[in-house]
Formats: structure tokens, sequence, C-alpha cells
């Protein structure tokens, strides 16, 4: 299913090399019997680097790949000859990745371009070779310092959408539907709760050449921010939208009242994310005569809002009017 292929989160243990230990060689020819020290260094141990990737869009690839083990470094020789360094693991992630500390939960970074590297786990440093010990009055040392150990340690890999608008409603809501009918995007659609299972992302033309990016978060449920229904799992991609719409069926018992138990779900999660701009659509409105929606907007949350209907194209031009000015309002 296409649902299982999008993976926003893994958790993977990464191994960095040994690093070579350094040598602990005399220089001997056929002219010296007995030279002076001339050993090399060893090299460092295989560091693990993330690297952002435009060509990745899930984490998919890191799901069943629990270890990533970097190459040890070579050991030096004689004649101040360094080893090799060890094989440096490059993992590719999508841009909005961000890795964590799987022990403290500690953020380390996050990969915001395509080709940014950041190392996650160093390797190993070579030994010192025996010629970096020798002194005036220590003139033969006859030892070499070993390669530091790799490091094991867990991490954690998450990956936040980077969108201009965050669809957000309850289950049903109707917002894959309406990511369907404004973008290219083909999200699985059926009357009942939880059919989106994945956020989906979807690229809504405007005017000329002119677009926007819009993802579809799976639906929330009261909640959702202590981990119910699929919870903190999908929340954290509303992060990264810079204008978050907020979708109520036009059938709702209470629009307004609806909005608020959305709205408290993400201050909960992060109050951050009430300084988004905001706009409300109520889907479903072909239902709606005009004296019915005058007397709705009487009761309306004071954000911009406005009544739409994705399967009679209502409404949608409209829509992405107001969503293109508030993509580009300057805070």
């Amino acid at each position: 299913m296409a649902s299982q292929n999008f993976v926003d989160y893994v958790k993977i243990c990464c191994r960095s090399g040994k690093g070579g230990a350094g040598s602990a060689h005399f220089h001997r020819d056929r002219t010296t019997a007995m030279g002076g020290p001339d050993g090399g260094d060893g090299g460092r141990g295989g560091h693990i680097i993330i690297r952002g990737s435009k060509h990745v869009w899930t984490l998919l690839h890191l799901k069943y790949r629990k270890h990533v083990i970097a190459a040890p470094g070579e050991g030096g020789s004689g004649g101040l000859k360094s080893g090799a360094e060890g094989k440096d693991e490059y993992l590719d992630v999508p841009i909005g990745t961000i890795a964590k500390d799987a022990e403290t939960g500690e953020v380390m970074f996050e990969i915001t371009e395509d080709g940014q590297e950041f190392t996650i786990v160093e390797g190993g440093r070579g030994g010192l070779g025996n010629d970096h010990f020798k002194s005036s009055t220590f003139q033969s040392p006859r030892f070499a310092q070993p390669g530091e150990p790799g490091k094991e340690e867990w991490k954690i890999l998450e990956l936040k959408l980077l969108a201009d608008v965050g669809l957000v409603g309850f289950p049903n809501a109707g917002k894959s539907t309406l990511l369907s009918v404004l973008s290219a995007a083909k999200p699985e659609i059926a009357d009942y709760p939880f059919t989106t299972l994945r956020p989906n992302l979807g690229m809504v033309s405007y005017r000329g050449d002119r677009s926007f990016v819009m993802a579809d978060i799976p639906g929330i449920i009261e909640g959702a921010s202590e981990g119910k229904g699929l919870g903190l799992r999908f929340l954290r991609h509303i992060e990264r939208n810079s204008v978050l719409l907020f979708l109520v069926p036009a059938d709702a018992d209470d629009i307004h009242e609806e909005y608020k138990v959305l709205l408290n779900e993400l201050k909960k999660y992060n109050p951050e994310l009430l300084d988004k701009q905001k706009i409300l659509a109520i889907s479903k409105s072909d239902m709606l005569d005009d004296e019915l929606k005058e007397e709705l907007s009487k009761d309306l949350p004071e954000i911009p809002h406005l009544f739409i209907s994705s399967v009679a194209q209502q409404g949608l031009v409209e829509l992405k009017d107001l969503l293109w000015k508030e993509i580009n309002t300057e805070d």
C-alpha cells in the first residue's frame, strides 16, 4: 500500500569506525642498520554523515537498516606513511529531517538544504606513530598510540514536511478531497475516519506560473496532543507550514467549537503554532444557501474565513487567492 511507503521516523544504531594504530617502526635500509623512529600515524575511522537530498522524499530506505557501520582506519607504517582514513558512511535524507540523540532527546541538527551535511557520529582518531614521541633525550621510542575506538550511538531521524499550507481538521473534514481538486496529488479518499494515514503533498498552481505547496496532514482527534489517534506522529508536520488552513465541514454540530478544539490541540502540542497565519474554510458548503451562510458567519471565529465545496467547485478560486495573500504576507 502507498500509505506504508511514507516513513517519517526511524531509530538507527550508528557505529563509527575505529581509528588505525600508529606505527612503532624504525628506519632501516642497506646503509642504515639502526635508524631513528619513522612510524606513521594511523588513519581516522570513518564518520557517519547525514546528507540532505532533494531526490529523497521519505525515510523508507532507512526503515529496515537498523545498524549503520562505518569502516575503520588503517594503521600507519614505516617511512612516516599514514594509514588511510576509514570510508565515511553517508545517509541521504529528505530536506526537513531533524536528528535527535535517542537517549536524551536533544535535537542535534536539522537538514534544510539540498547537499547539506552533518556528521552525526565521528570516527575514532588515528594513533600517532613513534616518530611523534622522539626527543633529544628520548631518541628511540619503541611504542606508538593505538587508534581511538569508534562510537556506537542510537540516533533518531524525524521528517517534518516543508509546505506553505498545512490542512488541519478532524477526520472526514474533506482535506484529501480538497487537496486532490486543487493539485495533482492523488490521496486516498473514502467516507470513513483516518482515510489519510500519511501526509500528502500537493503542488497548487496559482494564476500563471506561480504555485505553492499544500500538505494534507492526517486528521486530528481530540486528545491528539497527548498521543491519541495518530496524535504526535503527525502534529510535528504542521510546525513547518507557514499558513494553517482549518477545514470544518458545514454539517458539523458547532463549527466554532470544532475550530476551538483543533486550535486547543495545536496549542497543547506547541503554543508557537498559534502564531502562524490561520484561515478557516467551511467545506461541503454546497448544501448551504446564502441565508444560512450569512447566519453561520455570525458565530465564526475572527479569522479570515470562506465557504467552499470541493465537489461542486465552489469558492476554490477565492480560497487560492486568500492563501496566496497570506503566504506572501510578511510577519
